[in-house]
């Protein structure tokens, strides 16, 4: 289960989140590049753009299935 006080405080605020238990592999990137983008200064993904039409929003809820360690969160936070 993703623990929302891990996460990267480089995340902009809304529903989705990436923690520190990514590993950089890229899968969210791939799946939802609109959502997820690497932020090299950290050296990992991270959520700089929330979702804001429903396509986005399955390819983000998409990624966060998929994710192999489960470092993507979903707080449910609108905004």
């Amino acid at each position: 289960m993703t623990d929302p006080n891990s996460r990267f405080l480089e995340n902009i605020p809304g529903a989705y989140y990436i923690t520190n238990q990514c590993i950089d592999c890229d899968m969210c990137r791939e799946t939802a590049p609109t959502v997820f983008r690497r932020d090299d200064n950290i050296g990992f993904s991270i959520v700089f753009h929330q979702p804001e039409i429903e396509a986005e929003r399955l390819k983000a809820e998409e990624a966060l299935q998929g994710c192999p360690t489960e470092a993507i969160g979903n707080n449910g936070a609108v905004g």
